[in-house]
């Protein structure tokens, strides 16, 4: 399936600010099962300068100069990428947990798709006991990890409530957790820290679903938005396999891989700094469609 997807992000500020610099983690990174055909970026005011490399993690990152006074500023992402993953594993053929916990801890690989930079607590995902001790009701000895992970993943889609006006950016996972509410970002930070008590590889993915679901399909909670998702570290011969914790899916057809981080602070699609004293609105705008369905309109 080949999906075009647009991005477009709109901040209005509240007087003229000076100096503005941002972080762009738009274009997606080179992810197994994805096959990137094109990308545009777009950004009016036209910056002053702009430099994109890889990483420190499975990320591009667009730095990003604005010298020009500005109110307003407008960035387009949009691109066209195959998606074809590979078939998804069972619970017979995936490694027990413990399995998993010994391999990561005794394996070398620390590139960013390597399971070591996912193992311990990061800037927002801070180890919590209180979510570890609810996470082990899902975990028995010498379950496999997949069978583990899905019934955690079961366990937050039963257990909390999607509810957009809950929490904000800046919730913190225990805030959410307490309440039992709020978005994907909260619910990939809550399954992240429980399966890193386990001592099981667990990341934080940003991504884009399918906008328009199949027919007959019901259509996917965060479609028109960016969405997140969970990256969990199955072993050598597995890798990772995402897990939506906020539709109760494994990740197959119809969620688009951008960036992979320990948590959103590392994959943050749009942030940076400015001079001047004004507050901002930003607004966001998504569209995900299959090539097909935009030729036959």
């Amino acid at each position: 399936m080949i999906f075009n997807v647009r991005h477009i992000t709109e901040i209005h500020y509240e007087a003229m600010i000076r100096l503005a610099r941002f972080n762009l983690r738009l274009k997606p990174a080179t992810w197994p099962g994805q096959r990137l055909i094109d990308y545009r970026l777009t950004v009016e005011p036209t910056p002053s300068a702009i430099l994109t490399e890889e990483g420190p993690y499975v990320v591009n990152t667009s730095r990003m100069t604005i010298s020009e006074p500005i109110v307003q500023l407008t960035i387009e992402s949009s691109f066209a990428i195959e998606v074809n993953p590979a078939p998804l594993p069972t619970f017979e053929t995936t490694p027990t947990i413990a399995e998993v916990r010994t391999s990561a801890l005794a394996h070398r690989d620390l590139s960013p798709a390597g399971p070591a930079p996912y193992l311990f607590a990061s800037l927002i995902a801070h180890a919590e006991p209180e979510i570890g001790s609810w996470a082990n009701q899902f975990f028995r000895s010498g379950m496999p990890v997949f069978e583990a992970a899905s019934a955690l993943m079961h366990g937050i889609y039963d257990g909390f409530g999607y509810d957009s006006d809950a929490t904000k950016v800046e919730t913190t996972p225990m805030e959410a957790f307490r309440v039992r509410r709020g978005v994907c970002q909260d619910f990939a930070h809550i399954m992240i820290i429980a399966l890193r008590s386990q001592g099981v590889p667990a990341a934080y993915v940003s991504g884009y679903l399918r906008t328009i679901p199949p027919p007959g399909e019901e259509r996917l909670v965060g479609a028109d938005a960016t969405h997140a998702w969970v990256n969990i570290w199955c072993g050598d011969a597995i890798g990772w396999v995402g897990f939506d914790p906020t539709n109760n899916l494994i990740v197959e057809n119809d969620h688009i891989f951008t960036a992979m981080g320990r948590d959103y602070a590392d994959v943050a699609p749009v942030d940076g700094v400015f001079h001047g004293g004004a507050g901002q609105e930003m607004k966001v705008s998504v569209d995900v469609a299959p090539r097909e369905l935009i030729e036959a309109r």
